[in-house]
C-alpha cells in the first residue's frame, strides 16, 4: 500500500470557471492527479501499462480549494485501486486496470 499527499492549491487553474462562487476540483483534474502518483511507483505503473484504463471510478464528495487530501493506492490481481480522502471522508475512490 502506498500513500501520497495531495494538497490542492488554492489557485489551481482548475478552479477558474468550475464554477464561479462554488469552486470545484473537476473529477479529471483529480484522476489525473490518481494516474500520476501511480505512475510515480514503478510496480503499480508496470502493472498498468502505457495505455492505463479505468475500470471504476465513484466520485463521492466535492474537492474545495485548499483541499488536503491524501491518496492511498493498492495493487491487485484486478489493477490499482485507489482511495482518496480528505481527513477521514472518502472524496474518491476506483481502479486501474491490471494489463491483459
Amino acid at each position: 500500500m502506498h500513500k501520497v499527499p495531495l494538497p490542492i492549491a488554492p489557485d489551481h487553474p482548475a478552479f477558474a470557471g468550475h464554477f464561479p462562487g462554488q469552486p470545484l476540483l473537476p473529477g479529471v483534474s483529480l484522476l489525473a492527479a490518481v494516474l500520476e502518483a501511480v505512475l510515480d511507483v514503478p510496480a503499480l505503473a508496470s502493472q498498468i501499462g502505457h495505455a492505463p484504463r479505468i475500470g471504476a471510478a465513484k466520485f463521492l464528495a466535492p474537492v474545495r480549494p485548499g483541499a488536503q487530501l491524501v491518496i492511498t493506492l493498492d495493487a491487485s490481481p484486478r489493477g490499482v485501486r485507489f482511495e482518496v480522502r480528505e481527513g477521514q471522508r472518502i472524496v474518491a475512490s476506483g481502479q486501474f486496470e491490471a494489463l491483459s
